[in-house]
């Protein structure tokens, strides 16, 4: 479903992603990794074409990502929601019905703002809105167009725990129904039970490309072992 293959991205003179390759296939959910500035936001911005690359390429669903076929294939979730302040939650989710041309579009609109508790907040403007509402609704406006591929950065910050444990629902039935997604998130113990694979990145490189039961035989480590341990042990410096 995504392929990312000798991926380079530089500021300048400062190499914030350098080399990297993945894929992921249809139902992954895969966590991305790494302490702050490693490269991970970066790498999604370049997937999702926010940001041009140096080098490398980048396929969804074997069509290049900076396509039009491509960009109908996936949903981007940001750390900070960008909304538009002069329209309400129900208008979001409209344009973005609109834009992705999305059948039977009041029907899932609404379901989602059920699941997310926003009914009150309905016919709300975006700039009367929380931190913690903004994502809620960020969330909801990736997930209306239902792709195959889902790219969220950091979508548990700023949410309530009843709306945390709403998303990570979400993520298995996605996975379910064969859908991909790659979650970068400092959260670790939000993903550690969802997580099929997990991508470790450190100073814009991937230091980890395996499921959580390869990185504890790896570690030699006991079952009871958490993602935060497995996490500081393979970032730790030398």
């Amino acid at each position: 479903m995504l392929k990312v293959e000798s991926l380079t991205k530089k500021y300048r003179n400062v190499v914030a992603v350098d080399d990297i390759s993945f894929s992921l296939n249809q139902g992954d959910i895969v966590g991305l990794l790494g302490p702050n500035g490693a490269g991970k936001s970066t790498t999604i911005k370049t997937i999702v074409g926010l940001l041009r690359k140096n080098a490398g390429s980048i396929t969804i669903g074997s069509y290049p990502s900076t396509s039009q076929e491509a960009k109908k294939k996936f949903t981007y979730v940001p750390e900070t929601p960008e909304l538009y302040d002069m329209l309400t939650v129900w208008e979001h989710l409209q344009f973005i019905a609109y834009a992705y041309d999305v059948a039977n579009f009041a029907e899932k609109a609404e379901r989602l703002i059920e699941r997310y508790d926003l009914w009150d907040k309905k016919d709300k403007l975006a700039k009367e809105l929380s931190k913690g509402m903004k994502q809620k609704v960020s969330i909801c406006c990736g997930l209306l167009p239902e792709p195959d591929l889902y790219l969220f950065d950091e979508p548990m910050i700023g949410l309530d725990p009843k709306s945390i444990r709403e998303t990570k629902l979400i993520f298995k039935e996605l996975s379910e129904q064969q859908k991909t997604v790659l979650v970068s998130t400092h959260l670790l113990d939000s993903i550690e039970n969802l997580c099929d694979r997990v991508l470790v990145m450190k100073q814009g490189r991937i230091i980890v490309d395996m499921t959580m039961e390869e990185m504890k035989r790896k570690l030699g480590n006991s079952g009871s072992v958490s993602l935060e341990d497995l996490f500081l042990e393979v970032t730790k410096d030398e």
